[in-house]
Protein backbone atom coordinates (compact mmCIF):
# COMPACT_ATOMS: atom_id res chain seq x y z
CA UNK A 1 0.00 0.00 0.00
CA UNK A 2 2.95 2.12 1.09
CA UNK A 3 4.44 1.61 -3.24
CA UNK A 4 1.02 2.66 -4.23
CA UNK A 5 0.61 5.70 -2.32
CA UNK A 6 3.98 7.44 -3.17
CA UNK A 7 3.44 6.00 -6.80
CA UNK A 8 0.64 8.19 -6.50
CA UNK A 9 2.89 10.89 -5.40
CA UNK A 10 5.07 10.61 -7.89
CA UNK A 11 2.14 10.87 -10.95
CA UNK A 12 0.67 13.30 -9.17
CA UNK A 13 4.32 15.54 -9.23
CA UNK A 14 4.45 14.81 -12.91
CA UNK A 15 0.73 15.57 -14.00
CA UNK A 16 -0.47 12.60 -14.20
CA UNK A 17 -3.00 12.56 -10.90
CA UNK A 18 -6.60 12.51 -10.20
CA UNK A 19 -7.51 16.15 -11.17
CA UNK A 20 -5.84 15.70 -14.28
CA UNK A 21 -7.60 12.78 -16.24
CA UNK A 22 -10.19 15.10 -17.23
CA UNK A 23 -7.53 17.09 -18.82
CA UNK A 24 -5.40 14.32 -20.20
CA UNK A 25 -9.50 12.80 -22.01
CA UNK A 26 -9.19 16.00 -23.66
CA UNK A 27 -6.14 15.73 -24.99
CA UNK A 28 -6.78 12.36 -26.18
CA UNK A 29 -9.99 13.54 -27.91
CA UNK A 30 -8.14 16.29 -29.58
CA UNK A 31 -5.08 13.86 -30.86
CA UNK A 32 -7.56 11.49 -32.28
CA UNK A 33 -10.01 13.75 -33.80
CA UNK A 34 -6.64 15.85 -35.78
CA UNK A 35 -5.16 12.34 -36.91
CA UNK A 36 -8.32 11.03 -37.92
CA UNK A 37 -8.81 14.59 -40.25
CA UNK A 38 -5.08 14.28 -41.09
CA UNK A 39 -5.54 10.69 -41.64
CA UNK A 40 -9.00 11.24 -43.89
CA UNK A 41 -6.74 14.04 -45.61
CA UNK A 42 -4.05 11.56 -46.31
CA UNK A 43 -6.42 8.90 -47.64
CA UNK A 44 -8.23 11.26 -49.89
CA UNK A 45 -5.03 12.45 -51.88
CA UNK A 46 -4.30 8.99 -52.30
CA UNK A 47 -7.37 7.00 -53.21
CA UNK A 48 -9.65 9.80 -54.33
CA UNK A 49 -12.37 9.10 -56.60
CA UNK A 50 -12.30 12.94 -58.14
CA UNK A 51 -9.22 11.93 -60.30
CA UNK A 52 -9.27 16.00 -61.19
CA UNK A 53 -8.88 16.86 -57.50
CA UNK A 54 -6.70 16.12 -55.11
CA UNK A 55 -4.31 17.74 -52.81
CA UNK A 56 -1.52 17.46 -54.41
CA UNK A 57 -0.85 19.97 -57.63
CA UNK A 58 -0.18 18.92 -60.89
CA UNK A 59 2.96 20.02 -62.78
CA UNK A 60 2.24 21.34 -66.22
CA UNK A 61 3.62 18.40 -68.30
CA UNK A 62 2.08 16.20 -66.14
CA UNK A 63 -1.48 17.81 -66.81
CA UNK A 64 -0.82 18.24 -71.05
CA UNK A 65 0.26 14.01 -70.48
CA UNK A 66 -2.70 13.09 -68.44
CA UNK A 67 -4.18 11.58 -71.46
CA UNK A 68 -2.06 9.29 -71.70
CA UNK A 69 -2.15 7.46 -68.40
CA UNK A 70 -6.12 6.60 -68.17
CA UNK A 71 -7.47 4.02 -67.50
CA UNK A 72 -7.77 1.56 -70.75
CA UNK A 73 -11.27 -0.85 -70.40
CA UNK A 74 -9.07 -3.85 -72.01
CA UNK A 75 -12.20 -6.56 -72.79
CA UNK A 76 -12.47 -9.98 -71.72
CA UNK A 77 -9.62 -12.09 -73.23
CA UNK A 78 -12.06 -15.09 -74.43
CA UNK A 79 -14.39 -12.56 -76.24
CA UNK A 80 -12.88 -12.72 -79.77
CA UNK A 81 -15.26 -10.30 -81.28
CA UNK A 82 -14.62 -7.70 -78.48
CA UNK A 83 -11.08 -8.34 -78.73
CA UNK A 84 -10.89 -7.73 -82.73
CA UNK A 85 -12.85 -4.46 -82.06
CA UNK A 86 -10.63 -3.42 -79.61
CA UNK A 87 -7.75 -3.97 -81.84
CA UNK A 88 -9.38 -2.14 -84.42
CA UNK A 89 -10.03 1.12 -82.67
CA UNK A 90 -6.64 1.12 -82.36
CA UNK A 91 -7.21 0.47 -78.19
CA UNK A 92 -4.20 -1.17 -77.56
CA UNK A 93 -2.02 2.01 -79.30
CA UNK A 94 0.11 3.81 -76.53
CA UNK A 95 0.57 0.33 -74.39
CA UNK A 96 3.77 -1.20 -73.58
CA UNK A 97 2.80 -4.00 -76.28
CA UNK A 98 1.46 -2.63 -79.13
CA UNK A 99 -1.39 -4.72 -81.49
CA UNK A 100 1.30 -6.10 -83.85
CA UNK A 101 2.06 -8.01 -80.41
CA UNK A 102 5.61 -6.58 -80.17
CA UNK A 103 7.06 -4.19 -77.28
CA UNK A 104 6.96 -0.62 -78.56
CA UNK A 105 10.65 0.74 -78.44
CA UNK A 106 11.16 4.34 -78.16
CA UNK A 107 8.33 5.07 -75.28
CA UNK A 108 10.82 4.98 -71.98
CA UNK A 109 11.04 7.74 -69.91
CA UNK A 110 14.20 9.14 -70.65
CA UNK A 111 13.11 9.65 -74.60
CA UNK A 112 10.07 11.42 -73.14
CA UNK A 113 11.72 13.65 -70.58
CA UNK A 114 14.44 14.63 -73.53
CA UNK A 115 11.66 14.95 -75.68
CA UNK A 116 10.19 17.77 -73.19
CA UNK A 117 13.54 19.54 -72.45
CA UNK A 118 14.36 19.80 -76.10
CA UNK A 119 10.73 20.94 -76.70
CA UNK A 120 11.09 23.90 -73.71
CA UNK A 121 14.51 24.85 -75.59
CA UNK A 122 13.03 25.49 -78.67
CA UNK A 123 10.11 27.55 -77.56
CA UNK A 124 12.52 29.22 -75.30
CA UNK A 125 15.12 29.93 -78.38
CA UNK A 126 11.88 31.10 -80.25
CA UNK A 127 10.73 33.84 -77.67
CA UNK A 128 14.60 34.87 -77.22
CA UNK A 129 14.81 35.17 -81.74
CA UNK A 130 11.15 37.12 -81.45
CA UNK A 131 12.19 39.44 -78.99
CA UNK A 132 16.00 39.87 -80.51
CA UNK A 133 13.96 40.44 -83.93
CA UNK A 134 11.92 43.29 -82.55
CA UNK A 135 14.68 45.12 -80.90
CA UNK A 136 16.44 45.41 -84.13
CA UNK A 137 13.17 46.52 -86.16
CA UNK A 138 12.55 49.03 -83.34
CA UNK A 139 15.75 50.45 -83.48
CA UNK A 140 15.94 50.57 -87.18
CA UNK A 141 12.52 52.19 -86.96
CA UNK A 142 14.12 55.00 -84.82
CA UNK A 143 17.14 55.80 -87.21
CA UNK A 144 14.02 56.61 -89.85
CA UNK A 145 14.59 52.92 -91.63
CA UNK A 146 10.96 51.62 -93.18
CA UNK A 147 11.18 48.02 -91.83
CA UNK A 148 7.79 45.96 -91.92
Amino acid sequence: MAKLSSAQKFLKKIGLGKEDYYFWKQIGKALLCTYTVFGAAWLWNETSPLGWWTLKPRPKEEKEMAHLYERRRFPYPGDKEAVEEFIASGGALGTTIGPRGFIESGKDSENFQKKLQSKKFEQEAQKLWLRMRNEVISELQEKGYDVE
